[in-house]
């Protein structure tokens, strides 16, 4: 347990340390002029943190982040598509619809309070907001990377899938198996109908085919 708790600690001040560079970079003050982003970062961290969340968590933060450097060669502006992993699933409640849109929200007054420009600001709102579809127009880079590190978990080995999907599960307690069976299903179906999961080209080579099959199989054991 306390070698548990060191991790978590440790987890937490890296990603508080990554988002103070981050914001840092993306202030149009100079540092000594800009609010301080450690208020900022603590806040965007007690959310991920929170206790209805099993999927949605500062793993998921940490992974979505991590893809997303993995991708950055696809990027206009890394940046801002980091600001965006971070606000994009701030807000999250399980019994909610418009998580994505109140995220949204978050990301507008605190990026402006925080100081950063009104453009890069707009940019992240439209770029969290996207993660609703995980469907940007051709041409859009920012968002293909933003949608192709939230998803890239899609892709995982089996057992990572597996406790993806359990973690999933966890998060819809509250809904009834034979009704979170259906709606999982519809999502499924849904992502499986897309002409692409990924589209970056590194995520189409390296994640398509493994998000597809582990996609599959989850549908047919939820139908079977």
């Amino acid at each position: 347990m306390p070698h548990t708790r060191a991790a978590a600690h440790h987890r937490y001040d890296a990603l508080l340390a990554e988002w103070t560079e981050l914001l840092r970079r993306c202030q149009s003050a100079a540092p000594d002029d800009a609010p301080d982003p450690g208020p900022y970062g603590r806040d965007l961290l007690e959310r991920w943190s929170e206790p209805q969340r099993r999927y949605h968590t500062l793993d998921h933060l940490g992974d979505v982040l991590a893809r997303a450097t993995e991708l950055t060669a696809y990027a206009d502006d890394p940046d801002t598509v980091a600001l965006a992993a971070w606000f994009h699933d701030a807000v999250y409640r399980p019994d909610r619809s418009e998580n994505e849109e109140r995220s949204a929200d978050l990301a507008r007054r605190a990026l402006r309070e925080a100081g950063v420009a009104a453009d890069r600001t707009d940019e992240v709102v439209r770029l969290v907001r996207l993660t609703i579809t995980h469907d940007p127009a051709p041409g859009d880079a920012d968002g293909e990377v933003l949608c192709d590190a939230d998803l890239a978990v899609l892709a995982g080995d089996p057992a990572s899938y597996a406790a993806y999907a359990a973690a999933v599960r966890e998060e819809y307690a509250f809904v009834p198996d034979p009704d979170f069976r259906a709606g999982r299903a519809g999502v499924l179906r849904q992502l499986l109908a897309l002409p692409h999961l990924f589209r970056t080209p590194y995520g189409q080579e390296r994640w398509e085919r493994t998000a597809r099959r582990n996609l599959t199989t989850e549908l047919e054991l939820l139908e079977a």
